[in-house]
């Protein structure tokens, strides 16, 4: 085993049911909307990134922030934008907070010789994801990450995992990936060799699951629990 790769939001980060609409809310008051208009403008906030997500699901075809901000008749450079951009992120402070098992799970897979991956569905920049695990302290251990905003495709697509095992520089074959959601997580990796490792606590919308047949290779109930379940992996060669 050459290396596990681990989605971000509801494995790296617990899982947090977040008020959707209420991200848009913040935007908008950043943004210096009267508060009159403070709903219009979130509606259409909600509805361009409800169209990234439902593109993601059914062609998996990425997006991203900017794209998102077009889409709802907003100039992704102006002031205004960049002022509702701040007090978006604002909102989001608390709901990316890195497992505090993470630290150690990472430290002891690279005492092992595993590399350690990030691949996200995310209409992110790296930048802002890379500050999240600086900020978390966990950036150092990382050896590749990968996010749907900077390829042109999303999980489950092939090709997003396969751009995961060539940033950490090993095959397919010989990477396991770890994540929350059945469908883009196991179903996903396992189509290009990957095992699959599925962390089951989070508690997916129904309107965001897709069915599928795919079972895991193993279940985590911690993170934590990825490490005797590569252990053993590596114990039977």
């Amino acid at each position: 085993m050459g290396a596990v790769i681990f989605d971000w939001g509801g494995t790296l980060t617990p899982w947090h049911d977040v008020d959707l609409h209420r991200q848009w809310v913040e935007f908008a008051r950043g943004y210096g909307t009267m508060a009159c208009a403070l709903d219009e403008l979130a509606g259409r906030m909600l509805l361009a990134e409800d169209e990234l997500w439902r593109r993601s699901r059914t062609s998996h075809e990425s997006g991203r922030i900017a794209e998102l901000l077009t889409g709802a008749g907003l100039d992704p450079q102006a002031e205004a934008t960049l002022a509702g951009l701040a007090a978006y992120e604002s909102f989001w402070e608390t709901h990316t907070i890195t497992d505090p098992q993470v630290e150690l799970l990472w430290a002891s897979l690279r005492d092992r010789g595993i590399r350690v991956g990030v691949l996200s569905n995310t209409i992110w920049t790296r930048d802002y994801h890379r500050a999240i695990f600086a900020r978390d302290g966990v950036d150092h251990l990382i050896d590749a990450d990968v996010y749907s905003s900077e390829i042109p495709w999303a999980k489950p697509h092939p090709e997003a995992f396969l751009a995961a095992a060539r940033a950490v520089g090993v095959a397919p074959q010989r990477c396991v990936y770890v994540g929350d959601r059945s469908f883009e997580d196991v179903h996903g990796p396992q189509q290009v060799g990957m095992r699959a490792i599925w962390v089951p606590h989070s508690r997916i919308p129904v309107e965001q699951q897709v069915s599928h047949e795919a079972e895991p290779d193993a279940v985590a109930h911690e993170l934590l629990d990825v490490l005797t379940i590569v252990d053993r992996w590596c114990a039977r060669g």
